[in-house]
């Protein structure tokens, strides 16, 4: 009977230790940090969600799976963190560098914890590197819309935008950002740092300021107390001395008291006489400022009054007179300028309109003058021609005294050339000569070489031993061969 006991005891053991490794074998307790996700035969739950997904989700609880049927894995709820570093450039096109850090999990809600488990459950390790790219192009895409002074002074602007921004992304993932901080910022081009520089000087000028003050109260505080600890020792000795003073005054009034008393009644009389005297010489001088200084104080400046002010009378009468004067002379002046300048131009019109109408006539005088030389000229030339053959035979007559001949002939009809040369000279009423007494001398010097021009020509006629051309002998006739012509104006 024992035995059988024994047998039935053993076997209870043996099949509960076979349940409880049963149990352990097939059930599943979901940690507070996890999911358990359970997928296989009749692994859903009571939810749309689970039903449409194919595997059931469970979390903060045990469930049973059944090996061979269900397959059991777990999807870890807990915070992970991941570092972001970006390169990117502001609105400003400026190059930065945001470095950051983000605090992030799965869901707790079904929904959550189903898109995590089809994106990640077997490679949940990759969360970060996803997570770390998906907030480096929202950065980048952000702080390209930012300038450098808004990421330095609004920091959550930048976190909240990027959360935002990415929240869609985040929920399809089935993960939430618990955390999104922006540690640093730092640009190579030294942008971020010159910001701060007149910000860092001008707290830098107020704290040498504020030293420097402190400094100088502080001396001045130094200076003060110093001034009045010897203002303290000084008085103290003033003090000493005084009381030092009045016990030896003391001393020496109890042993001089006698002598002291006559001698300070003797003082008081000098005093006394002092004042009196003093009294009587205020008292004539007074009478001096009364009686003689002040009248004669009153008639100098009276006599200094009257000649000055005859003086700035006559310096004003005169200054007067040599405006006037000085006017006058300016007017006078300015009328003899008008009036020769009138003059001038008055000789001028008239000595145009005089030498023109000298023109005129001297030309309308030289055409008619042409007209009669060209008659005689021709009257001349017939003469000359009939009297050609005896000038020819003349000539050879004279052939070996022809220079006393022409000198003979010239000197008895000179003073008709000169007569005849001056004629052209005769009938003119009003004649300018530019050039003075040059130009008169050369005018006469040319009527009288008319002669001359006349001596050669028949020196030439008479060397030549032929009869001229009769344009020479015309002119020949016309300047002394013959006698001259008589010229008219």
């Amino acid at each position: 009977m024992s035995s059988e006991i024994v047998v039935v005891g053993g076997v209870a053991i043996v099949a509960l230790i076979v349940l409880i490794m049963l149990f352990k074998a097939i059930w599943r307790v979901a940690e507070p940090n996890e999911a358990l996700i359970i997928s296989g035969l009749g692994a859903h739950t009571r939810n749309e969600l689970a039903d449409s997904l194919g595997f059931k989700i469970v979390t903060g609880k045990g469930t049973a799976v059944l090996p061979g049927f269900q397959t059991s894995r777990r999807l870890r709820l807990d915070s992970r963190a991941t570092n972001l570093q970006v390169n990117c450039v502001t609105q400003q096109g400026i190059p930065v560098q945001v470095r950051g850090v983000i605090i992030y999990k799965v869901g707790d809600d079904f929904s959550s914890i189903a898109n995590a488990a089809r994106r990640f459950l077997d490679q949940q390790d990759s969360m970060n590197g996803a997570i770390h790219e998906l907030f480096t192009g929202h950065l980048r895409s952000i702080i390209g819309n930012l300038t450098v002074e808004d990421l330095i002074l609004n920091r959550e602007r930048l976190t909240s935008e990027t959360r935002s921004s990415a929240a869609d992304e985040m929920s399809k993932l089935g993960l939430v950002v618990d955390s999104l901080q922006i540690q640093e910022i730092e640009d190579e081009t030294g942008y971020i740092t010159n910001l701060g520089k007149p910000h860092a000087a001008k707290i830098a000028a107020s704290a040498r300021i504020a030293e420097a003050q402190r400094d100088q109260e502080a001396t001045e505080a130094e200076q003060i107390a110093a001034a009045n600890k010897a203002a303290a020792w000084r008085d103290a000795q003033i003090k000493q001395a005084s009381y030092q003073a009045e016990i030896d005054e003391a001393q020496a009034r109890s042993r001089q008291s006698g002598p002291l008393s006559e001698a300070t009644a003797r003082q008081e009389v000098v005093v006394q006489e002092t004042r009196t005297a003093e009294l009587e010489a205020q008292l004539s001088e007074q009478r001096l400022q009364s009686q003689v200084r002040k009248p004669a104080d009153a008639k100098a400046y009276e006599t200094v009054t009257l000649s000055q002010a005859e003086r700035d009378a006559r310096i004003a009468q005169a200054e007067a007179e040599a405006k006037e004067t000085e006017l006058r002379a300016v007017a006078q002046a300015s009328q003899v300028k008008q009036a020769a300048a009138a003059d001038a131009e008055s000789v001028r019109l008239r000595g145009e309109a005089a030498a023109a109408a000298t023109r005129a006539t001297g030309l309308s005088e030289a055409e008619a003058a042409k007209a009669r030389g060209l008659a005689e000229a021709e009257a001349a030339k017939a003469r000359g021609l009939a009297e050609a053959e005896s000038i020819r035979a003349r000539s050879e007559a004279l052939r070996e005294n022809q220079e006393a001949v022409i000198a003979q002939q010239l000197a008895e009809n000179w003073p008709q050339i000169v007569e005849a040369g001056a004629k052209a000279f005769g009938n003119v009423d009003h004649m300018v000569v530019l050039n003075g007494a040059q130009g008169i001398e050369e005018m006469l010097a040319k009527a009288l070489t008319l002669g001359g021009t006349g001596l050669g020509l028949a020196r030439t006629l008479l060397a030549g031993g032929s009869p001229a051309p009769a344009s020479q002998q015309e002119s020949a006739s016309v300047n002394g061969a013959e006698p001259p012509v008589k010229p008219t104006a």
